[in-house]
Order: C-alpha cells, then sequence, then structure tokens
C-alpha cells in the first residue's frame, strides 16, 4: 500500500496543531478552602497578568483554563489574605486561604446587631476579641478587659465569688448620679448593680453569670455621640457584648475548656478556755449583760 507524501503531511501538520491547541487550553480544577477547611465561595481565580479569571462556585470549586505562556494563579476573596502559586495541569488543586486579620478589625458592632466600618464611626470605639477575654481566665467578664481599653476603669465591689465590677468611661460625668456605663448583650441591656441581702452574706450580680467563652468580641462605645444609639442611659458610654452563633461557612467544631480554682478562706480564731463575763467574772446575762467571754475557766 502506498502512502502518499501529502497525506504523511496532512497528518503531521494535524497533529502539530490539535498539541498546539490542547496545550494552550490546558484546564485546571481545584477547590479553595480557608484555613479550618470550609469550602469559600465567590474566591476570584484570574491568571497573572491577563484577564482571564473565574469565581467559585458555593462548594468552593472552580475550573479555569490556561494559556501555554502562563500557570501563575492568583487567588483573592474578601476577608482573606491573597495568595499567588503556580498551576501544574491534569491535577486537581486544593488552594487554603488565610484570614486577613486587618479586614475584620476594621468592622465593629454598634447597635442591635448593626456592624459598621470603624472609620465610618463619629466616636470613639475599642474592640476585644472573644478569645482575649478567654485567654486571661477571669471569672467576671468586666474584669476580663481590664488595662485592655484605654479609658476604661474596673473596680471590683469584692473579691468574692458572683460579686459585681464597676466600669467607667473616660471618668466620671456625675457627682450625685451613676457614673456607670451601659451594658447591653445581643441588644438587651443588663443590670450590673449588686443585689444585696439581709443576712451577713455578698450580693451577688447577673452579669457574673456570663461564660467569657461564648463571648464573640466587647465593643466599648465612647463619648457622649454613643447616646444617639440607645439613649441618655448611654450618655456614660456602652459596653455591647456580642455572643457567639453558628456559621455557615465553617465546619462543624467543639472546643472544650475547664478551669477550677481553689481559696483558703481567713477565719478569726476564736477562744474556748473563758467563759462569758469580764475580768474572770461569770455574766449569767439576766442581772449582768455583756457580750464578750472573759469570764471563768470553762472547768472551774
Amino acid at each position: 500500500m502506498r502512502i502518499t507524501c501529502s497525506s504523511i503531511s496532512f497528518v503531521l501538520i494535524f497533529q502539530f496543531f490539535v498539541s498546539a491547541l490542547v496545550a494552550q487550553n490546558a484546564s485546571i480544577r481545584g477547590k479553595v478552602l480557608d484555613d479550618e477547611g470550609a469550602p469559600v465561595s465567590g474566591a476570584s481565580i484570574t491568571v497573572k497578568g491577563s484577564t482571564r479569571g473565574v469565581s467559585t462556585s458555593e462548594n468552593g470549586s472552580f475550573s479555569i483554563s490556561l494559556p501555554s505562556n502562563s500557570r501563575d494563579l492568583v487567588i483573592s476573596a474578601i476577608g482573606f489574605e491573597p495568595k499567588e502559586l503556580k498551576a501544574e495541569a491534569g491535577t486537581e488543586m486544593e488552594i487554603r486561604l488565610t484570614k486577613s486579620i486587618s479586614a475584620f478589625s476594621e468592622v465593629v458592632v454598634t447597635a442591635l446587631g448593626i456592624k459598621r466600618e470603624k472609620r465610618q464611626l463619629t466616636y470613639s470605639t475599642q474592640e476585644i476579641k472573644g478569645d482575649v477575654l478567654s485567654s486571661t481566665k477571669e471569672p467576671s467578664v468586666l474584669n476580663a478587659i481590664a488595662g485592655r481599653v484605654s479609658g476604661v476603669q474596673i473596680t471590683s465591689s469584692s473579691g468574692q465569688p458572683g460579686s459585681s465590677s464597676r466600669i467607667v468611661i473616660r471618668g466620671a460625668t456625675s457627682i450625685t448620679g451613676n457614673n456607670e456605663a451601659l451594658i447591653v448583650m445581643d441588644g438587651i441591656p443588663i443590670n450590673n448593680s449588686q443585689t444585696g441581702n439581709a443576712g451577713p452574706g455578698n450580693g451577688i450580680s447577673r452579669l457574673s453569670d456570663i461564660d467569657p467563652d461564648i463571648i464573640e468580641s466587647m465593643n466599648v462605645l465612647k463619648g457622649s455621640a454613643a447616646s444617639a444609639l440607645y439613649g441618655s442611659d448611654a450618655a456614660r458610654g456602652v459596653v455591647i457584648i456580642t455572643t457567639k452563633n453558628g456559621s455557615g461557612n465553617r465546619k462543624p467544631q467543639v472546643s472544650f475548656s475547664s478551669q477550677y480554682s481553689v481559696e483558703q478562706p481567713i477565719l478569726t480564731q476564736m477562744q474556748n478556755k473563758y467563759a462569758q463575763g469580764t475580768n474572770g467574772i461569770f455574766s449569767n446575762g439576766e442581772n449582768q449583760k455583756t457580750s464578750e467571754v472573759w469570764g471563768p475557766l470553762i472547768d472551774t
């Protein structure tokens, strides 16, 4: 069988164009995940130096065709640090992005769960993250922010468990009134005053019942301008507590923490050698009354 030169040339030219076309349209597939393994939807995947790009789906997957002269991909998403890497044709990539700390630090909770950029606020504010509060291992939520927020003074009423702590922002503003800041948790004001009782024991405070591990963030609003959000009760400043809730963009996780404290009470030493009375003379409580117990020896 004779094969003409024209047929061989046609086959070679066809294979050349097919190879060039395949090399030019190399397809890359993969997934974009965060540092906890949850998919990142809406992430931008672009070829470096070109306008070619795609976005990830709800489960973080993507597919993009790469030109033959470039294999560098640039991955970016809102709230994450951008990442640049070299793609390998024929392999499924798994790209992990790191959350941007600077992006989240500029968003604060002002009132009723409303989040605004920090630069748009007309009053001073400072935020403390929940992991910082948990690391202090303080039983009281307010004691955990002591020394961490400028212009805030925390004073404990006593060292007893469950006792309240007083928070004053930017000093006292009233001579006779209450100078304590307003405390709001998930949109609900909390009474931080200490409840007393008729007995000799110490009172209790409901704010001390809040576990610091369930708090996502604490935002301190300073200045009288914050009163526009909560009225005249917030004229002395506001402490907004936001608790943790579920998120649809992360995998289920379980965290465990435990702590305990041991206290040694200091008890007043009482004598049990002398009976009731004074100067060695017994007092029966009828003719001569006294609260002292320096009477005669008990065994006499």
